[in-house]
């Protein structure tokens, strides 16, 4: 393997250790608060991350994601808490599956980073391109957890 395709593997297992520090210790209640001016919960950004990353890896590849395809109308883009139903994966639930996802995809992808395929809608053909996007994408929503456990701090302070 490349260099540079190990420092990638490097900063997926990196950026997705830290936001599973960051939330551990969460309780079920907790992620599923929405605070006022807040449009999801620390639920949905983690759904979110987790959806995102398998579904552009399927733009390219066509290959069936290793969740269920009732993850993108929970979690996808446009989704929202609001339509989260008992068989959506709980906060408990999301967390193994958070866990396993960056060995799950070096396994899958480590021998085919630079393999070309038909260009995303965003023009990235390769699955080196697409977990570049992906791992930014990841680190805009641990920062959005971040202001949303800092609001959930500050509300639980005034009551």
């Amino acid at each position: 393997m490349e260099r540079r395709h190990e420092v990638l593997f490097e900063q997926l297992n990196t950026y997705r250790s830290e936001l599973l520090e960051m939330v551990a210790g969460l309780s079920e209640t907790e992620a599923e608060i929405i605070p006022k001016g807040f449009n999801n919960n620390i639920r949905w950004n983690l759904g979110h991350i987790c959806v995102d990353q398998y579904l552009w890896i399927r733009a390219l590849t066509k290959e069936e994601m290793p969740i269920p395809m009732t993850f993108n109308e929970w979690f996808g883009y446009g989704s929202s808490p609001s339509r989260f139903n008992d068989e959506t994966p709980t906060f408990s639930k999301l967390i193994p599956i958070l866990q396993q996802q960056p060995r799950i995809i070096q396994e899958r992808y480590q021998d085919h980073m630079e393999e070309e395929f038909v260009p995303t809608e965003m023009g990235m053909h390769t699955i080196e391109q697409v977990l570049i996007r992906t791992i930014f994408h990841e680190g805009l929503h641990i920062g959005a957890i971040q202001t949303l456990k800092r609001q959930l701090s500050s509300e639980a302070g005034r009551s």
